[in-house]
């Protein structure tokens, strides 16, 4: 929880998550689709907002984080600005992709899973984009970067960062 004024907003922000679970357990939605509705009104779902959801669905905390952290379309941190989805599939691995995600965790100063300190990107591997004739390849957002390279890659980068005119 944050100080100062924040603490305030956060109660408030609690306090819709709390009410949004209780809305849709009433209705009967299932736990997954609880978390759903509360990731898409509150962004995440840190351990604070799993919480309340376990507390509402009488549910134990451990199952929830444990449905959270199980399935990938699930965040429990701030999603950033970008996501870049880089493709470990078959195809993919087998030719380079695996260097490409240490590049990029070098790069970006941020592990897979996670979101850049700057909030720029959130940084996630996927075992398939539906590219395996371009690869190795990377998806930034819905673009796909085909037989990417590690010498391309801080040039990738750097143009999100001159799009929103800001430097990395």
């Amino acid at each position: 929880m944050s100080v100062g004024g924040d603490v305030i907003q956060d109660d408030q922000r609690f306090e819709r998550v709390r009410k949004l679970a209780q809305t849709k357990a009433a209705e009967g939605a299932s736990l997954i689709q609880v978390l759903h509705a509360v990731q898409n009104s509150y962004g995440y779902l840190p351990i604070e907002v799993q919480r309340i959801v376990a507390e509402v669905m009488h549910a134990p905390l451990g199952t929830v984080s444990g449905v959270v952290t199980f399935y990938s379309f699930f965040s429990t941190e701030p999603n950033g600005r970008h996501g870049i989805r880089c493709c470990l599939g078959t195809a993919c691995y087998v030719r380079g992709g695996v260097r490409l995600v240490d590049f990029l965790e070098e790069l970006l100063h941020c592990k897979v899973g996670h979101t850049t300190a700057d909030g720029m990107f959130k940084f996630e591997v996927a075992r398939c984009i539906g590219a395996c004739s371009l690869a190795p390849a990377i998806a930034i957002d819905d673009k796909v970067y085909a037989k990417v390279t590690t010498e391309e890659l801080p040039g990738i980068i750097a143009s999100y960062y001159e799009a929103e005119g800001s430097e990395q």
